[in-house]
Order: C-alpha cells, then structure tokens, then sequence
C-alpha cells in the first residue's frame, strides 16, 4: 500500500506525515495523546519551551512503556509456567486412565 501524507496537529502546530492508509488511525490516536501529554506537562509551568514539553512527553510515554513491558513479561512467564502444569497434569490422568 501506498503511504499518504494526513495532517496532525501538536501544541498548535500542525504538520504533515506520510503513513500507510491502515495505520492513519493509529498515528491520529497517537498524536492526540502525545499532545495530551505535552499540554498537560506544559500546564504545570515548570517546562517551558515545546521542544522541552516533547522531551518530557517522550520521557514519560516511554517509562509508561517500559514498566508495561515488564508486567507483560512477568503475565507471560506465569502463562507458561501454567501450560506446563497443565501439560503435567493432563500427562498424569493419561496415566492413570490406562492403569
């Protein structure tokens, strides 16, 4: 498929990005939050600058992302180790159907 350019606003600025027609909606979703995010840091009044607001916005997001990183990989190791008492259990009623 071929990208095409839709327009996003952040902090009052608009611009243009080229994405491929399945992942607009994404990227509009994702624009909204990080402008979310830059006007509430913005709001404090502690960062000034939008240069710094991104910064800050990007610095979040990614520890957000990061700490769901890890509660992802410790619901994954719980579902395996689940499966493998699953696997356990269902070998032994095999085993004690055939006796």
């Amino acid at each position: 498929m071929q990208s095409k350019g839709i327009n996003i606003s952040i902090m009052g600025r608009d611009f243009s990005v080229a994405c491929p027609p399945e992942e607009q909606d994404n990227l509009v979703e994702a624009s909204r939050y990080l402008d979310k995010n830059m006007k509430e840091i913005q709001k404090t009044g502690k960062i000034i600058g939008a240069e710094r607001c991104a910064i800050m916005a990007a610095l979040n997001i990614t520890n957000d992302l990061l700490q769901l990183q890890k509660a992802t990989e410790g619901q994954e190791r719980v579902q395996a180790r689940l499966s493998s008492l699953q696997e356990r259990i269902d070998e032994v009623l095999r085993e004690a159907e055939a006796v």
